[in-house]
């Protein structure tokens, strides 16, 4: 009798299947992606992300399993969602009592499939919710195979709780994307509690690298177009200092107006120089050059004019793009007067050049975007050409795909939950990579809304505007973020989420400055332009105050020993994030791909000295070219500058090394505080621990320490000041 009502209860489950997946499939659009080769079967743990109330059911309905699904025992309290749940195998299990885990361990041990959602519940961001370690101990007790599955689009749904954060349809394309299985053993540790904990974070990071690993390939431009698809044409999504805001539509005209203009003496796959500040106008024209096929080449326009030539010689370029009333603004009206082989063109030109046959081709393809340019942009192809700092010597071009810039917003979007009711407060140049990805692509491409300002120096006037505009994230280097805390009013940044700081050490002073003024913890993050640029960050699921956080997902390191420095080593990356490759002035236009001798071809030399702790999180010890050799004893000038910082926390400092004769090379240190005394810097360096190698034999008090105007410390300029 019991066989018999379980068949027909089969039977039952098999018919209503039938009729509901062919339904559901025409109304979500239903998608299913899997590794070649995979199947289905044996000891499984399937385990996904929580977005609707519906996930179940598309996991149920399109995957070839007939899994035991593990639902929290709040769900079954609702009715409905119990007639759901009758078509399926369930076990009811309460986060804060997980006595039914011993249930679905035997359904695994019995070779039945299981799906969970390590989250434990829907989430209400989008992103990725605290993940329990529940589901991380049942994997690496029974010994299952785990299979992440990636569910997309279904939050924008009406069965998802983020009714205020995301546009929502009847019919959302919804994608159930499958990753490569792997096993899940036990963490090693001292005690069942770290242990437990351990394989906990290793399921998060999983979880993380699913949400990441399942972006589609796209360019710039189609990533563009589909945002604005999800989010719709009138959605305000860029404002300025003179723009109040544009809208996806506005942004996209825009853009095909500047890439039909621009296309007119440029060739496919050319780089064009773009000449600009933190304006709409900006991100339209690297849009519109992205569309078009070009590759802008976004020239830092503080590198003087040594740096614009070098960076020109580089690329080559035989076009730059920019505005007369910004040239005589920066004072550049001379150097693009007398820039030989470059031809200047004007944005206040594009009205008088644009026929009225470019305005009917704008009007007529502004609804179909993506086949306005006959050539479709390969993801792999180079999308632009960004310039280092010279912060070591003369600019290089930095190249990166779509492919990499891409993945950096997607492996940045996986640990942040940036949602369309954020604003994103960027005062960093687009010429900088930390401001053009997080800055600007990163809320572009993910709906969130983007207020781009001129200057990150004006220091009492970007206070007011995160104020009066209500922004929620903020990005900024230490030496931006201190000054901003120190004219701020205290309810300046009362709306603030995160505040993400990069580019330059971040130091006490000013963590203790934001926390103490403004209740913000400062997410102290790590990356070079190579990267595109983030490689590490601090979140808040994973927060460890004096590191740079742990990688993000897809990244591949490895740390090459360096003599004479312990328990750190010489950090080199691999990812799907790093650059296509360099180009140097000395060699106009040849391509010089990244590569690594002890590891190969595809690994980036970083050129940083780091340590990782147990649990991953990245701390930086220094740059490799800024270490000296003092009394043959390897000294850190990162360390210098944190031991400066101890005894003077609200001065700027900076230190350089110099040739000497007697020791090889001497220790001077730049500073801001004028009444700073060695003795001090001796008292603080037995604080700390440190040798007193490190403590500098010259101190040079300065009224204000060279920046770069990316923010970063002049470093060859800090050097000269001191040789003199």
């Amino acid at each position: 009798m019991n066989l018999l009502i379980r068949w027909m209860k089969q039977g039952a489950r098999a018919a209503v299947r039938a009729v509901l997946r062919p339904v559901l499939r025409f109304v979500f659009r239903v998608t299913v992606n899997k590794p070649e080769g995979f199947e289905f079967g044996g000891r499984q743990l399937i385990v996904a992300n929580h977005e609707s109330y519906l996930d179940g059911l598309m996991i149920g309905l399109f995957l070839p399993i007939d899994p035991v699904f593990v639902v929290h025992t709040g769900v079954m309290q609702n009715r409905a969602f119990r007639l759901l749940l009758s078509l399926v195998d369930t076990v009811a299990v309460d986060p804060l009592r997980p006595i039914g885990m011993k249930t679905v361990l035997r359904a695994l041990q019995q070779n039945r499939p299981v799906v969970i959602f390590p989250e434990g519940r829907i989430s209400d961001t989008g992103g990725l919710m605290k993940v329990y370690d529940g589901p991380a101990m049942l994997a690496a007790r029974s010994a299952a195979t785990v299979v992440p599955v990636r569910l997309d689009g279904l939050k924008r749904s009406y069965f998802s709780r983020m009714s205020a954060l995301q546009p929502k349809s009847w019919r959302p394309a919804v994608s159930l994307t499958v990753l490569p299985a792997s096993p899940f053993p036990l963490p090693e540790a001292a005690s069942a509690r770290i242990r437990r904990q351990r394989a906990g974070e290793a399921m998060r990071a999983l979880m993380q690298h699913a949400l990441f690993a399942a972006r589609p390939a796209q360019s710039l431009w189609t990533a563009y177009v589909a945002a604005m698809a999800t989010f719709g044409r009138r959605r305000g999504v860029l404002e300025d200092v003179k723009t109040d805001a544009l809208s996806y539509g506005r942004l996209a005209t825009m853009a095909l107006a500047f890439g039909r203009w621009a296309a007119r003496d440029t060739a496919q796959g050319e780089a064009v120089g773009v000449l600009l500040p933190n304006l709409g106008v900006t991100a339209a024209m690297l849009l519109g050059l992205s569309a078009a096929g070009r590759v802008p080449a976004m020239l830092n326009y503080t590198a003087g004019a040594d740096g614009l030539r070098a960076a020109a010689q580089a690329c080559p370029l035989r076009v730059v793009i920019t505005a007369r009333a910004f040239a005589e603004k920066a004072n550049l009206t001379a150097v693009l007067n007398d820039w030989p082989g470059v031809t200047i063109r004007y944005l206040e030109d594009m009205r008088r050049e644009f026929s009225l046959a470019d305005r009917w081709w704008v009007f007529t393809v502004r609804r179909s975007p993506l086949t306005a340019f006959a050539a479709p942009v390969d993801p792999a192809s180079a999308a632009v050409i960004l310039f280092t700092s010279g912060s070591e010597g003369k600019p290089k071009g930095v190249v990166l795909s779509h492919r990499a810039l891409l993945a950096n917003i997607a492996q940045i979007q996986s640990v942040f939950d940036l949602t369309p009711v954020d604003k994103v407060l960027n005062v960093l140049p687009v010429f900088h990579a930390f401001g053009l990805t997080g800055g600007l692509l990163l809320p572009l491409l993910t709906g969130a809304r983007v207020f781009l300002h001129i200057s990150p120096l004006q220091y009492k006037l970007v206070p007011e505007i995160a104020y009066d505009r209500n922004c929620t994230l903020l990005f900024g280097t230490n030496s931006f973020l201190a000054n901003y805390g120190k004219f701020a009013h205290p309810y300046d940044f009362h709306k603030l989420r995160y505040v993400i700081a990069g580019a330059e050490k971040l130091s006490e002073s000013v963590r203790a400055l934001w926390f103490e003024k403004f209740g913000l913890r400062i997410l102290e993050g790590y990356g070079v332009t190579e990267t595109a640029p983030v490689l590490a960050v601090n979140t808040p699921m994973a927060y460890r105050s004096g590191t740079v956080g742990q990688f993000l997902p897809g990244i591949e390191h490895q740390l090459l020993p360096v003599p004479g420095i312990e328990d750190a080593g010489l950090l080199c990356v691999r990812g799907p994030n790093v650059m296509s490759g360099y180009l140097r002035s000395d060699a106009p236009g040849v391509l010089e791909a990244p590569t690594v001798p002890e590891l190969g071809a595809g690994w980036y030399n970083t050129g940083d000295i780091v340590s990782l702790d147990e649990e991953g999180f990245v701390t930086i010890r220094g740059r490799l070219k800024r270490f000296a050799k003092i009394a043959g004893e390897m000294v850190s000038l990162e360390t210098v500058e944190a031991m400066a910082r101890a005894a003077a926390p609200y001065a700027s400092h900076a230190a350089t090394n110099l040739p000497d004769s007697q020791r090889g090379e001497q220790l001077v240190l730049l500073t801001t505080e004028a009444g700073l005394t060695r003795s001090a810097l001796l008292e603080a360096a037995r604080r700390l621990g440190l040798s007193e190698l490190a403590v500098p034999r010259q101190i040079l008090p300065v009224e204000a320490i060279p920046l770069l105007g990316t923010g970063k410390v002049d470093y060859p300029g800090v050097r000269a000041r001191a040789a003199q």
